[in-house]
């Protein structure tokens, strides 16, 4: 599974909710999570949190999920020690 699939996965309107509505019924946005995998918590319209349904999601998404996490956090540490990279590279 790759990006494209993920986002397109966690963006269907049944699996999202306002971070108002899961601070006031956290139960309902659960049961949400199980039934569907996950739900989306946007904050003024943006996404902001995802909750995760473990074993509904199933070992497979979770394995593709921590690969997405660390690509992000290599990218973001290449960009922020770029020029120690460069030097090093020589």
């Amino acid at each position: 599974m790759g990006v494209t699939e993920v986002i397109d996965m966690l963006f269907t309107s049944n699996r999202m909710v306002s971070v108002t509505e899961a601070n006031q019924n956290f139960n309902k946005v659960a049961k949400n999570a199980k039934k569907f995998g996950d739900t989306v918590i946007f904050k003024h319209n943006k996404p902001t949190y995802v909750l995760f349904d473990i074993e509904t999601m199933g070992e497979a998404f979770l394995a593709e999920y921590e690969k997405l996490k660390m690509k992000h956090l290599s990218e973001s540490l290449i960009e922020e020690y770029k020029e120690a990279y460069k030097v090093l590279a020589k």
